[in-house]
């Protein structure tokens, strides 16, 4: 690998922005639940009494204070997807999510075929609000099932049961003609063929989109602190994992990121402009964004605290932390997007999207293409099935010293 040395690094950062400005997309976070599950780890925030406390129209006010301020740095450049994520935003009354989706359509030019996605959770919802979110200009729903066995529900810490997320997965494809399913496996106690059940109750519903992704137990969560004493072994996740790929394959989904399966035409857009190392603008408490600018690729984050977030509303000040990406930590950044896709990304996009030559980084990819854990393909970077299956090994190799 190269030196981290500024001065023995084959291109110095004042070159590292690149060329071609990448698309831009945004990001919003709503951070509150009614509940947080024991599993998760994501910044969110259950309020003391049954959502009466949460400061609604005060975090709309705030996220359209935030991208005021930020206009400055992405002004002329057109949103190709929007994502409001959680949390749950599901909980949003219809009225504040219409004012915040006309605020941004006032400031922002958005691009005619955008995508506007909104998370939402089983049990937070119901069918007119469905058509409420469908009339202020959301096009794509995430659902988050997880499952729909009520006995794993419970395990998990879910506040819905079973017959609940099919009718508001019903509801959904009532409304939306894209709409996502998050399912898990790996549950407490689970057995392939419930992991199977599952999933054909969401392959049945006309789903052309589903997010599987293995229960793992993530630090500083109830979960990491006290696991599940019947968790499925490695060996029944293993095989849970093939039945998954294999019966999607059967209905016609494409496998086409590590979690991701989606009919063709229906991949979620906002996550592919992640993937191929686009830029988003993240809005909300504790929102990440990435941007391109003439000095660099920067990442910047909000407070995370949404207290904390509206305190510093009052005050025009949004951002906790915000950075230049060295040039040496470039590779890794990129390919950390780019190889979870399963068909991988044009090997152009390397320097298209940083800058930097693909020489930079030509004895990582021998390396790598030795190992057999990305394609030969000299055009494409693209993960072998093997690649596919020991990611983290081959992210390892574009780590700098």
């Amino acid at each position: 690998m190269m030196s981290g040395d500024p001065e023995e690094y084959p291109i110095k950062p004042k070159t590292m922005s690149p060329s071609v400005t990448p698309p831009l997309a945004l990001y919003v976070h709503f951070p509150w639940c009614v509940r947080k599950c024991p599993y998760c780890d994501f910044n969110s925030h259950a309020p003391r009494a049954g959502g009466g406390d949460i400061p609604f129209a005060a975090w709309g006010e705030a996220v359209i204070a935030d991208l005021e301020a930020a206009l400055p740095q992405i002004a002329g450049r057109r949103i190709h997807s929007v994502f409001i994520g959680g949390g749950t935003p599901s909980l949003l009354p219809s009225a504040t999510l219409e004012k915040l989706l006309d605020a941004l359509r006032r400031r922002l030019p958005f691009a005619p075929d955008i995508e506007i996605t909104l998370e939402a959770n089983p049990g937070t919802v119901e069918s007119a609000r469905f058509r409420d979110y469908r009339a202020a200009g959301v096009t794509r729903l995430s659902l988050g099932v997880q499952s729909f066995d009520d006995d794993l529900l419970v395990r998990i810490g879910r506040i819905h049961d079973g017959q609940e997320a099919r009718r508001a997965l019903e509801a959904a494809l009532a409304h939306f003609e894209r709409v996502n399913a998050d399912l898990m496996y790996g549950l407490p106690g689970q057995s392939p063929a419930q992991a199977l059940a599952d999933l054909e109750i969401a392959v049945g519903s006309g789903l052309r989109h589903l997010s599987c992704y293995h229960l793992t137990m993530e630090p500083n969560t109830p979960f990491a602190s006290a696991p599940p004493a019947d968790l499925p072994e490695e060996d029944a996740v293993a095989d849970m994992e093939e039945m998954i790929e294999a019966r999607l394959t059967e209905a016609g989904f494409q496998h086409y990121e590590v979690s991701a399966f989606a009919h063709k035409g229906h991949a979620c857009r906002h996550n592919l402009n992640y993937w191929h190392f686009g830029d988003y603008l993240g809005l909300g408490p504790g929102a990440h964004g990435k941007l391109t600018t003439s000095g660099g690729i920067q990442r910047e984050m909000r407070y995370k605290h949404p207290a904390r977030y509206l305190e510093g509303a009052a005050r025009g000040d949004f951002i906790q932390e915000r950075q230049i990406v060295r040039t040496e930590e470039l590779p890794f950044e990129f390919m950390m997007n780019a190889l979870r896709l399963s068909d991988g990304v044009p090997a152009a996009l390397f320097s298209e999207r940083t800058g930097l030559s693909l020489e930079v980084i030509a004895g990582q990819l021998e390396q790598a293409r030795r190992a057999n854990l990305l394609d030969s393909a000299p055009d494409r970077l693209r993960p072998t099935a093997r690649g596919q299956r020991f990611l983290n090994e081959l992210l390892q190799v574009f780590l700098p010293d």
